[in-house]
Formats: C-alpha cells, sequence, structure tokens
C-alpha cells in the first residue's frame, strides 16, 4: 500500500488525522476512491446520456433533446429512471454466473485503471513506479467482459459481437501498448507523476512563447497511432465492429436490459474518458497548462479526446471484420514496432 499516495493524504490532513497509521490510510484511500468515482460517473451521466446526443446532432446537422428541462438537461434523471426502472429480462439457457459478472467486470477494469491518473496536484489515488503498466493491464480486462457476455448470453449474435470485440482487442491492444512504450523510452519510467513531469520541459521558444515538450510534439507519430488504437479498443468509429446494429443486432449487450445494460453503457463511457485521460497523460502534458488551475486542464484535455472520438463516432464510416484485422495487424502493428526502434535509436544517440 502506497503512504504517500497525495490525495489521501491531504482528505487525512483535512480531517486532522496521522496517514502513517494503516486505519487511517485505508479510511482516506476509500473517500478520495469515491470522490474520484463520483466525479467520473457524473462525466458519465452528462457526457453520456445528454451530451452524446447534443454532440451527434450537431455533427449531424439535427435537434438533439430540448424538451425535458433547459437545454433538455432534465433527460439525464429520466434515462436514468427509465433505465433502471425497467425488469430485468434473462433468457433461457444463459449461463448465468458469467452473464451476471460480465457488466460488472466491464464497468469496474475502466474505473480501476483511474487509481493511478494524476487529475493535477496532489490529486492522484496512487502513483506506483508501475503506473501506466498497470493502466494498460486493468483496462485490458475488459476483454474479458466482453467475451463473457457474447458467450453466456446463449445468442449466436452476442456470441459473434464478443469473438469480434475479442479479434479487435488483440489487434489494437499491442499497438497501443508498444506506443505507450515508446513514451516510456523518452521519460524513462513508468510512473505517471514522473512521465507528467517530463513534459513540463520547454520544447522550443517561438517568439518568445515556450512550447512544452509535450509528447505530442515531440513525437507527433507515436500520438496519432495512439488516437487510432485508442478508438479501437474504445469501440468508435470506424472500429465499432462488435456492436455493428446493422450486422449484429448490438453484438455483446443484446440480451442485456435494466440495470445490466446500465452497467456495459457506463463501461463503455468510463473506458472512453480512461483513454482520454492516458492520452492527456502521456502525450499532453497531463494537468500541466497556464492560468487555469491543473485539474482543469486535465478535464479540458480529456473531454476534448472524448470529443474527438465522438467526430470519428459521427464521420467516419465503419470497417468491415476483415479489413479492420488488417489495418491492426499488417498496418498498426508494424508501424508501431517501427517508431518503437525509432524511438529506441533517437534517444540512444542524444544520451551517447
Amino acid at each position: 500500500m502506497q503512504s504517500a499516495t497525495p490525495f489521501p493524504k491531504i482528505i487525512a490532513d483535512l480531517l486532522g488525522l496521522d496517514i502513517n497509521e494503516t486505519w487511517v490510510i485505508i479510511v482516506t484511500s476509500i473517500a478520495a476512491a469515491g470522490v474520484i468515482a463520483t466525479v467520473l460517473l457524473s462525466m458519465t451521466a452528462v457526457l453520456g446520456i445528454w451530451g452524446k446526443r447534443k454532440i451527434t446532432a450537431a455533427f449531424t446537422d439535427r435537434i438533439a433533446v430540448n424538451r425535458h428541462g433547459p437545454y433538455g438537461l432534465l433527460i439525464i434523471p429520466a434515462d436514468a429512471v427509465r433505465l433502471l426502472s425497467k425488469e430485468l429480462i434473462v433468457p433461457e439457457d444463459v449461463d448465468r454466473p458469467a452473464w451476471d459478472l460480465a457488466p460488472l467486470v466491464i464497468a469496474s477494469s475502466a474505473l480501476l485503471g483511474f487509481a493511478v491518473i494524476p487529475f493535477g496536484n496532489n490529486l492522484q489515488l496512487a502513483d506506483p513506479e508501475t503506473g501506466l503498466a498497470y493502466v494498460f493491464a486493468v483496462a485490458s480486462i475488459a476483454s474479458g467482459g466482453l467475451l463473457m457476455a457474447g458467450y453466456a448470453s446463449n445468442n449466436k449474435f452476442s456470441f459473434l459481437g464478443g469473438l469480434r470485440a475479442v479479434a479487435q482487442n488483440l489487434a489494437y491492444e499491442i499497438p497501443l501498448v508498444l506506443t505507450g512504450a515508446s513514451v516510456v523510452i523518452f521519460a524513462g519510467s513508468l510512473q505517471m507523476s514522473t512521465i507528467v513531469e517530463m513534459q513540463r520541459q520547454t520544447l522550443v521558444n517561438l517568439g518568445g512563447i515556450p512550447i512544452p515538450s509535450w509528447y505530442a510534439f515531440v513525437n507527433p507519430f507515436a500520438f496519432v497511432l495512439f488516437l487510432i488504437a485508442n478508438l479501437a479498443e474504445v469501440g468508435r468509429n470506424p472500429f465499432d465492429i462488435p456492436e455493428a446494429p446493422t450486422e449484429i443486432v448490438a453484438g455483446y449487450q443484446t440480451e442485456y436490459s435494466s440495470v445490466y445494460f446500465v452497467l456495459i453503457y457506463l463501461g463503455e463511457f468510463i473506458h472512453i474518458f480512461l483513454g482520454g485521460a492516458i492520452i492527456a497523460t502521456i502525450f499532453l502534458g497531463g494537468a500541466s497548462g497556464p492560468v487555469l488551475p491543473g485539474v482543469v486542464w486535465f478535464f479540458l484535455k480529456m473531454i476534448s479526446v472524448y470529443l474527438f472520438t465522438q467526430w470519428a463516432r459521427s464521420a467516419i464510416p465503419r470497417l468491415r471484420i476483415d479489413q479492420l484485422i488488417q489495418v491492426g495487424w499488417k498496418g498498426m502493428l508494424v508501424l508501431s514496432f517501427a517508431n518503437l526502434i525509432l524511438t529506441a535509436v533517437i534517444v540512444g544517440v542524444v544520451n551517447a
């Protein structure tokens, strides 16, 4: 257990408690995790239920929700009540343990990833030396949840969606990790706070304006590769094959309703926010930025990535499954290996 985690320590100081005591570490860590989870769930409610409709309508020149309260904001509690009050329908012959656990696995794997994300100065739940590896590891657990949902539903369309999800995640998770590894080579550490700190240095001065050494500027090729691979990981166009409604109804989530559907929907959007948080941390300088508080900059960067995924959802046509696999294994994998080797050579020459 990390005794020097900043956010729990702040809570302990506010309460006048000694952070060195075990029970204080446990209680303050749970409290800090609760605050982070509440913020993320609130963002999901606003951007997932209301914002998604508004953004998609703006991109496609349509009118979104505007009848429920000011700007349609009351659609958020209306949808919550509607979905949670529906009957939970359990199909016949489902594999009940796996079917019940899949939504929890999908939603919780994304929430666990935020444990090591530095939201701002002293706003980080934990800061282990293997932080980036931890994020990739827990985020990948969602693939198991998608396969569980597809297999356990006793539905051929769901099963096909689960298989597609695993095939897609395998094809794009390797390029995602390899591209992240190129950032680790630059930073010399897997620790998230160290990666952010290394980007606070000035890369170049343009007309007296200091340009920070964000890794998106240092290695834009890796940044673009990571953005594309992240789209595949969160299932946004052109990589939304696992839940393609024109082919397989809704894929792995076809047989889910009520609170189980809410958990899957929640997991989908929290994974999008986690992808944005990782990109903001390892490529966009984390919470660094002028004038505004660091935590504001962090959320602006994370929401910018979310807006990019919604633009892709509205603007880019879906690939066929064979095209998707070819792009992943024959394109992204080769390019990510090339980027990793080139990065290693450049860093080796510079440090020689």
